[in-house]
């Protein structure tokens, strides 16, 4: 049978959820905003990952990433003390549009039902004058 999923899949999962903590508990830097960690993409020989963030306040989002990236050291000896991997991979965040793209999708989609359904009340009262 096979495995549910890959190495690489459950070593990102894990280094998201780590890596969760570790700002949350251990990195105090008020340049920081508030942010979470929605994926992390790991190279094919687990030695470099790619971390997405997203940042609620967009105004933060330049001076939360440069932190990150400057702390990336950090991070990643943080990482190491709490996994029990042979090695960790250097660590480069990035931000995830997705949320912000996923809120502009779903505005357009709201607008768009809306304006279906105006266009079917205006039929129903169209067929109902001529009737």
């Amino acid at each position: 049978m096979p495995k549910e999923f890959s190495r690489s899949q459950r070593m990102a999962e894990q280094i998201r959820r780590d890596l969760s903590d570790v700002v949350r508990e251990e990195l105090h830097d008020p340049r920081m905003g508030f942010l979470s960690f929605t994926a992390v993409k790991l190279s094919r020989d687990l030695s470099s990952a790619v971390v997405y963030c997203s940042v609620i306040n967009e105004a933060e989002k330049k001076e939360s990433l440069e932190t990150l990236n400057r702390a990336a050291g950090f991070l990643r000896s943080s990482l190491a003390s709490l996994s029990r991997a042979r090695s960790v991979p250097t660590l480069k965040f990035v931000y995830d549009d997705s949320v912000t793209r996923g809120a502009a999708m779903e505005d357009l989609i709201r607008k768009a039902v809306g304006n279906d359904e105006d266009r079917s009340d205006q039929r129903n009262n169209d067929d109902e004058d001529q009737g």
